[in-house]
């Protein structure tokens, strides 16, 4: 895949890159390796002022950074702001909390006596050089997530992102530089996949991270067991939205067309089947499907837009196929389902109803504006369908019943249950998933500590 700026709106390449060779990666890597060795000593409060910096520059930037991100991959440039800012407010959480997440833990006092040690520390070292592979379909939001963090813990990183958005790369490495990160604190390597496995056989890369497909998961993380480093994988997700008879229905149905088509539907922790009990199935279907048609699609660069374009023609066709094998199997469309004329890859807000396990979109993540409708006869089957998945990022429920919440939060296969609300990050919040959607966790405490060496220090009575 060539490392381009192509519009989806329209098909136009506005920017090709030539991919770094050997030399320039090489140098990058020993750049990385000797700027770790003195910013690994600085302390918290140097740090933390950098990272300030970087997010006021951002906010600063955030129009101009917006409109690139809607270029090259097509997000209503309304959400490209809101993904700019949400990054400088993690930006500011980790500033302000890193020394804190960090600190010199003490084990209790009977069970330093017990070891014979007249004192014992936990402390968080960090790793050295981690390498962050990164997708397209929020630019920022995900690189800034793993770099504030792995930042203020006193590692350096080096991002191989997504090939159609480079000058969102370029501007990442330019960001962290303009705020007085030293150059090797944060490199972007312009490089193809092809490139990533030579650079996990590199001594000098203590870890790495990935947001991304499962073959691209696989992958990174069999290269990093066969040399014994570190990963934290957040891969794809199908994530379940129960509405049980309790709900509020105008409001279920309202975040369910918000949950489905933000950013297009190309999002891991979009909701994306919807498991409906029989009770309110029809009064919340008929909500959602008018819901989905009503949304506006268009012109990513238009204000007024809801849903762009796809990010890529293989994207596209990728949605159309899952759609198509469901019509086939039988399912029945309440709205949506054609593309569109004219240029773009764009395809509309899309509801299909009849799904069963036979069916490609039951099994595959559709990464785009389509939403599967299930019926469930109660909470057993609720739990039955939502589970039935190999991936387990997230879970929405809604309900006012306290009993079943506790049931839910016990028994759903994810990483996270959010009731009666969107599945959203917050910088404060661990985030990740179980089963074929991964393992460890981003942001928060959890997330900051994954590139640390959790090092005991025990001192002789």
């Amino acid at each position: 895949m060539p490392i381009a700026t192509v519009n989806p709106a329209n098909g136009e390449t506005v920017k090709t890159y030539e991919a770094m060779g050997e030399e320039e990666i090489e140098r990058r890597i020993q750049l990385a390796e000797a700027t770790f060795r003195t910013y690994r000593t600085t302390g918290f409060a140097e740090r933390a002022r950098l990272m300030h910096r970087a997010a006021d520059l951002l906010d600063e930037d955030q129009q101009d950074i917006a409109r690139v991100i809607t270029t090259e991959m097509g997000k209503p440039v309304r959400q490209a702001r809101a993904e700019a800012a949400k990054c400088a407010k993690a930006m500011r959480w980790y500033a302000d909390h890193a020394e804190e997440l960090l600190a010199d833990e003490e084990p209790a006092e009977a069970d330093v006596k017990d070891s014979g040690a007249s004192r014992v520390l936990v402390r968080y070292r960090p790793l050295g050089p981690v390498l962050a592979v990164m997708p397209w379909n929020f630019p920022l939001w995900q690189v800034v997530r793993f770099a504030a963090p792995a930042l203020m813990a006193g590692n350096v990183g080096l991002l191989k992102h997504a090939s159609n958005v480079p000058q969102t790369a370029l501007y990442l490495e330019d960001l962290f530089h303009r705020a007085g990160f030293t150059e090797g604190c944060f490199q972007t390597l312009l490089i193809g996949s092809a490139a990533v496995n030579d650079i996990l056989h590199d001594e000098r890369i203590k870890a790495a991270t990935l947001t991304g497909s499962e073959p691209a998961g696989r992958a990174v993380a069999s290269t990093a067991g066969e040399m014994i480093k570190k990963t934290v994988l957040e891969l794809g997700g199908s994530d379940p939205f129960v509405v049980m008879p309790s709900a509020d229905l105008d409001r279920a149905a309202e975040v369910a067309v918000n949950a489905r088509c933000q950013n297009a539907g190309q999002s891991c922790i979009a909701a994306k089947r919807f498991i409906v009990h029989t009770d309110v199935y029809d009064a919340f279907a008929e909500r959602f499907v008018a819901g989905m048609r009503a949304l506006k699609l268009g012109d990513p660069a238009d204000e007024e837009t809801e849903v762009g374009p796809l990010s890529s023609e293989r994207g596209r066709a990728d949605v159309e196929e899952l759609v198509d094998d469901a019509v086939r199997g039988g399912a029945t469309v309440l709205c949506g389902g054609e593309r569109p004329d004219g240029p773009g890859w764009f395809y509309p807000p899309t509801v299909l109803a009849g799904i069963t396990r036979e069916m490609r979109i039951h099994r595959e993540e559709a990464f785009g504006p389509v939403a599967t409708l299930y019926r469930a006869g109660d909470l057993d089957e609720a739990v039955l369908i939502a589970n039935d998945s190999s991936f387990g990022l997230s879970s929405n429920v809604w309900t006012r019943d306290g009993n079943e919440v506790d049931r839910f939060v016990r028994d759903l296969e994810a990483g996270g249950v959010y009731v009666n609300g969107m599945t959203a990050s917050h910088p404060a919040f661990p985030f990740g998933g179980v089963k074929r959607s991964g393992y460890g966790r981003e942001l928060s405490g959890h997330g900051i500590r994954e590139f640390c060496n959790i090092t005991t220090v025990w001192h002789g009575a």
